[in-house]
């Protein structure tokens, strides 16, 4: 179960450090909010799942 909470984390690192990288360039470049709104909303929604899924994960181990 450690091995699914460290993997867990590990996604959830790689997904923040893609987000605090991206959505700022995103925001910054000149008519990419468009089309790029759809991709970063999901990427958000699938964070706020990593955040509540490894809370849950980790509320069994003792």
């Amino acid at each position: 179960m450690i091995i699914v909470i460290q993997l867990l984390v590990l996604l959830l690192v790689i997904l923040s450090t893609i987000l605090v990288i991206g959505i700022p360039v995103t925001l910054a470049s000149p008519g990419q909010w468009e089309k790029s709104k759809n991709l970063i909303y999901t990427s958000i929604g699938i964070w706020a799942g990593l955040i509540i899924v490894t809370g849950i994960a980790n509320s069994f181990i003792t």
